[in-house]
């Protein structure tokens, strides 16, 4: 390998682990700083628990998690769960996390925690407990004499599901894949904290692929994403034909974009010869977000030409101008990634007419959002609160960019976040939710009053 080769993969490396920071300190191996509170949300004034509070109903919120990394040995120093070796099968179980401040905080005092808008401390998430149920029978090989074949954790993970569903107000799933260079407990601590701001709505489902906690991996990690799509597939599957689920919907993180990519391209395949509506009954793909995407772009359009786009009811791609480690990571690879900006100088006919005839695929420009560039600009979805908004309500009411307060570009077929976009969503909100609606005009009301006090 060159020395110039090196050092870019010395550089991108050193990049993704600054955009993992959050402020001066770093949280420990197994935990995670709550992430700024969406801005949808407005100091707690505005609850996301308006139809949901599992609390006050003495359940505490595990969340559902799957993985493909090999289970850790009991004398296992490094690891207390699962390791980052591949573990070839796909295990599910339920983990359990808090709030990593006091043992005995209370619902209230966690909820107001939250939804702090600035917070002056950082508060740390950490998993506590989990309970695997087993292997997913539909995920061991053939030729494996090694793991016994049993429906009992796929019947576990489906009950389980389906009494989340029974308490909510929508009956959707939803899979978070990470990105490179976490261990096992980020994707669910990382699930737990996304799942709370949907208020609960829902199953959440924490898909752990095995990457390595270190930052010399990166290449060899991104072996093992597509390597784990597969088992994504059977998942997305299973939950499809075994649940009450009307809607799943799949959030993917930097290089775990390339096991959802992968995993939509391997379904589009299966659904050629059916009909959208025959995919939609079998496979219920909702929404599919990718997340500053790590893959060539290339690659994502090839995927989409054969068939991907058939298969969920959206594909939002959140990109950005400023993305620090895609830059270095397009160096390092001499192509574009699927999560970059680039602005052609004109935007030909048929590609005008290719995205005139579908609105399903969404490419939104994250650069001046607030928060947007924080962080060397890689981790936007947990570090802006505009940003999380956006991807939590496009989740929890499934609308539109344009119903979400975004504004189209001219010139490309790109949307923007505006300088008023909390306020537009806001609108928005009021309309689709009528709790919420009379939330916001109490809060409007408020606002009005302590304006006019104040010109007094």
């Amino acid at each position: 390998m060159r020395i110039g080769k090196l050092a870019q993969i010395l550089a991108l490396v050193a990049m993704i682990t600054l955009a993992g920071g959050c402020g001066s300190n770093k949280p420990a191996p197994n935990q995670v700083f709550l992430m700024p509170a969406p801005g949808i949300y407005e100091e707690g004034k505005i609850d996301p628990f308006i139809n949901n509070d599992p609390i006050s109903r003495g359940v505490q919120p595990g969340v559902l998690y799957a993985t493909d990394r090999a289970p850790a040995a009991e004398d296992d120093k490094k690891y207390d769960y699962y390791t980052h070796e591949r573990g070839k099968v796909l295990r599910v179980g339920e983990a359990y996390t808090r709030l990593g401040v006091d043992e005995g905080i209370t619902w209230e005092e966690a909820r107001q925690i939250t939804l702090l808008k600035n917070r002056t401390d950082d508060y740390p998430l950490e998993v506590t407990s989990v309970d695997e149920f087993g292997v997913l029978e539909d995920t061991i090989p053939p030729f494996d004499d090694v793991h016994d074949r049993s429906a009992d954790p796929g019947n576990r993970l489906a009950e389980e599901i389906n009494e989340r569903l029974s308490h909510s107000r929508t009956r959707d799933v939803y899979i978070y894949v990470h990105g490179y260079k976490v261990n096992f407990e980020n994707p669910v601590l990382v699930a737990s904290e996304l799942w709370h701001f949907l208020g609960y709505n829902g199953a959440f489902i924490a898909y752990s692929w095995p990457t390595k906690f270190s930052v010399w991996a990166y290449l060899a990690d991104l072996d093992s994403a597509l390597n784990s799509s597969r088992n994504l597939r059977q998942l997305i599957l299973f939950v499809a034909q075994n649940t009450d689920v009307e809607r799943i919907h799949v959030i993917g993180y930097s290089a775990g974009t390339r096991t959802v990519a992968r995993m939509l391209a391997d379904l589009g395949m299966y659904g050629y010869f059916l009909s959208k509506e025959d995919v939609d009954k079998r496979v219920k793909l909702g929404n599919v977000v990718l997340i500053g995407s790590d893959i060539d772009r290339g690659i994502v359009g090839g995927y989409i030409i054969d068939g991907a786009l058939r298969i969920p009811d959206s594909l939002t791609l959140y990109m950005s101008q400023d993305d620090g480690a895609l830059n270095m990571s397009r160096k390092i690879f001499s192509r574009e990634r699927a999560g970059q900006v680039v602005i052609p100088e004109e935007l030909g006919p048929a590609a005008a007419k290719y995205f005139d005839d579908h609105p399903e695929l969404r490419m939104i420009d994250v650069t001046h959002a607030e928060g947007g560039t924080d962080h060397g600009g890689h981790s936007y979805f947990r570090s802006s609160p505009w940003v999380s908004s956006d991807i939590l309500m496009t989740l929890m009411y499934d609308l539109s960019p344009e119903e979400r307060g975004l504004v189209l570009r001219d010139d490309i077929p790109m949307w923007d976040f505006p300088d008023d976009y909390v306020e537009r969503l806001r609108q928005s909100l009021a309309k689709a939710n009528p709790a919420l609606g009379k939330a916001l005009e109490e809060l409007e009301a408020e606002n009005q009053a302590g304006d006019t006090k104040e010109g007094e």
